[in-house]
């Protein structure tokens, strides 16, 4: 795994051992960059449920301004900062070791919204629809800005359908889904 574009591209990823996360491959990386590719510049991106923070890099190394990267785990936390190290990103990066109910609240209390918020959780976790719903709840989206779900069940699909919410595209590759989401205006 690898930064595919910009200042870091090239870097190689550390990634996480074992079955717990599955990193978002190049080619599933690289045709949704190319989609959000005009959000990117100086963008203020959530990465949540981060595990090797992949996601957050490449949208630093492209140009986004800022990076909040969460994830619960320590070993996910310990690559993320090594990816971080890796890929010289540190002074636009900020890590939270802790729930995505945790990271979510403090973003609310801090007053951050995000252009980009990246949600990868474990698949089949019923954690998405709730952190969606947070989200939306605590006004962390951005008016113009863009959820990304990832996911590998069609029956996600219906669970982030939200009536302050629009399915702007869906793409599929394989067993992954890419769902993108927008407000509705």
């Amino acid at each position: 795994m690898r930064i595919i574009s910009g200042v870091s591209r090239g870097s190689r990823l550390v990634t996480l051992e074992g079955t717990e996360t599955r990193p978002t491959l190049d080619r599933v990386k690289e045709p949704l960059f190319s989609i959000i590719q005009m959000h990117i510049k100086d963008a203020r991106v959530l990465d949540l449920f981060a595990g090797s923070g992949a996601l957050g890099l490449e949208a630093l190394s492209r140009g986004a301004k800022t990076a909040v990267f969460s994830d619960i785990s320590e070993k996910a936390i310990n690559v993320i900062n090594q990816n971080i190290e890796k890929t010289r990103l540190g002074e636009k990066a900020v890590v939270f070791k802790c729930s995505y109910e945790e990271v979510l609240k403090q973003m609310k209390e801090e007053k951050k919204e995000f252009d980009i918020i990246f949600l990868d959780p474990p698949y089949k976790s019923g954690l998405l629809e709730d952190a969606v719903n947070k989200i939306l709840e605590y006004k962390l989206l951005a008016k113009e800005g863009i959820i990304i779900v990832e996911t590998d069940m069609e029956a996600e699909l219906q669970k982030v359908q939200n009536v302050d919410l629009h399915i702007k595209d869906i793409r599929k590759y394989g067993r992954v889904i890419l769902l993108f989401l927008e407000r509705k205006e």
